[in-house]
């Protein structure tokens, strides 16, 4: 399937996660939990859409050593993806704004060493995507690009 990818990241908030990686799956229900108007749309490296945004971005499609969150049209990666989501999703996740304190080069080198070493940390999934219920598929931004 061919996609927009220009038009999905104006019309979306993305955040692409490592759906084999059991610490992202992890990430992936936490937002399903807590950003509770949907306002970011999950999808899966692995998949289609997935792969078409790394491309647009000239991210690696078989590498995944960060997530990639799109806000407002804006790239976001590593440490500063992590914070701009928790920024969204307003208090008390909003406090980690204080994470911006700490110089960049420092918060991506300690984010590159948990990503880096995820699969051997905390394992991987048996299943390569985590599925959408009927409660949660607004969260997904396959669902929300089909749905248009």
């Amino acid at each position: 399937m061919q996609y927009d990818v220009e038009k999905i990241i104006q019309q979306h908030d993305i955040i692409l996660f490592d759906a084999i990686c059991v610490l992202c799956n992890g990430w992936a229900k936490f937002l399903i939990r807590y950003d509770r108007q949907s306002k970011f749309k999950l999808a899966s490296v692995q998949s289609p859409l997935g792969q078409a945004i790394l491309k647009y971005y000239g991210m690696s499609t078989e590498d995944y050593s960060t997530m990639l969150v799109v806000c407002d049209g804006q790239r976001y990666v590593e440490s500063s993806a992590f914070l701009k989501v928790m920024q969204q999703l307003g208090l008390p996740f909003y406090l980690t704004n204080i994470g911006y304190l700490i110089p960049r080069f420092i918060r991506d080198f300690l984010y590159r060493r948990v990503a880096l070493n995820r699969y051997h940390l905390f394992g991987t999934t048996s299943s390569s995507c985590l599925l959408p219920s009927q409660e949660n598929r607004s969260h997904f931004l396959e669902h929300a690009v089909h749905d248009a």
